[in-house]
């Protein structure tokens, strides 16, 4: 993949195998998992499973979470993307959804926001999609925030993999 996409303070550039060690020390801390559902990792062995995965969406459907890193310095801060879903989540399959994971140094410093913005206006931009949607845990306010920042609406709750309670945006 070589779609790079840039932002004031970070570059947005596709994951690759040798990212796992950041990715471990993100996805190892329990805060990052708070309001994720599932366990933080324990073995890097986990993260490299994860990033095999977002490689073979890039195969698949040309797009996926994507790092980002800092400009000045070459920080890993996380991840931020889109991600095209083919499992039905929220009576929808089929469709482009747009997420973000950092690092806990990273939170509370507008770089999600900034990312995520660049994702939007890509996807609308770029893919030419119609709609694009997200998801985020019910109690989770950064998230919601950001989402409801770049232009998302909220439509609904409901509950996902049938135990977590989560809020369901789309974009206008």
């Amino acid at each position: 993949m070589n779609l790079k996409l840039e932002t004031e303070r970070l570059i947005l550039r596709p994951l690759h195998l040798n990212d796992a060690d950041d990715m471990f020390a993100m996805d190892s801390n329990p805060k990052v998992h708070l309001y994720l559902g599932n366990t933080p990792f324990t073995t890097k062995e986990e993260s490299i499973a994860y990033l095999k995965n977002v490689l073979q969406q890039y195969e698949q459907h040309g797009i996926g979470r994507f790092a980002m890193v800092t400009k000045d310095g070459n920080r890993f801060v996380g991840w931020c993307g889109l991600k095209f879903i083919t499992e039905t989540e929220n009576n929808h399959s089929h469709f482009y959804e747009i997420g973000y994971r950092l690092k806990e140094e990273f939170w509370g410093k507008g770089y999600a926001y900034e990312a995520a913005t660049k994702w939007y206006e890509y996807a609308f931009s770029n893919l030419k999609i119609n709609t694009l949607y997200a998801s985020a845990h019910i109690d989770n306010k950064g998230s919601r925030r950001i989402l409801e920042k770049i232009g998302l609406q909220l439509k609904n709750e409901y509950l996902w993999n049938k135990t977590i309670p989560c809020v369901w945006y789309a974009s206008k």
